[in-house]
């Protein structure tokens, strides 16, 4: 063999094999994601199929939607309330972990949610609530229009579960 023979093998074996290595990379990756999603399940299988049915949404966007809100609710309540809260929508430690994670400041896909997130905290009603958790929505693909839907469907679910006195503890947080 010549050199330029061995060199051209070298540096095909020496590709193949990283192309072999990163295929496998990105196949562990894309199974470590499936399982994390099929470990999520559904935590609240009533409470997201009403939110799925009646905003013609995906189930990871009911889950990952509700979880924000729950988790702004979380933040503005007393514990003891927000436990009130917890305490009748089966599977709410799933629901607030399945909540999109905020992007961090200064990243160029935050395109601008961030700053009205931490600004939606000073708006009355379901706008501050919503606006809290724009970056959320966002990252779910759920548009404003429909993201504003999500808190009397989830108002009225703790109402039929744990009557209207914890689900007025909601609605308040969620104002």
């Amino acid at each position: 063999m010549t050199y330029g023979v061995r060199i051209t093998l070298l540096a095909f074996c020496f590709f193949a094999c990283f192309g072999t290595a990163s295929a496998r990379q990105t196949q562990s990756k894309v199974q470590t994601a499936a399982a994390s999603a099929a470990g999520l399940k559904n935590p609240s299988p009533e409470l997201v199929g009403r939110l799925t049915k009646e905003l013609s949404l995906t189930p990871e966007q009911a889950i990952g939607g509700a979880g924000a809100l729950f988790g702004v609710a979380k933040s503005r309540l007393k514990p003891e309330d927000f436990l009130k809260v917890a305490n009748v929508v089966p599977g709410m430690d799933g629901l607030l972990k399945a909540a999109p994670k905020p992007k961090q400041e200064g990243t160029e896909s935050t395109g601008g949610t961030d700053l009205l997130g931490s600004v939606g905290s000073m708006l009355p009603g379901k706008a501050g609530a919503i606006a809290s958790t724009a970056g959320a929505f966002k990252q779910l693909g759920i548009p404003p229009e429909t993201a504003i839907k999500f808190i009397p469907i989830m108002t009225k679910f703790v109402d039929l579960k744990g009557g209207a006195g914890v689900a007025k503890i909601l609605s308040g947080a969620l104002k």
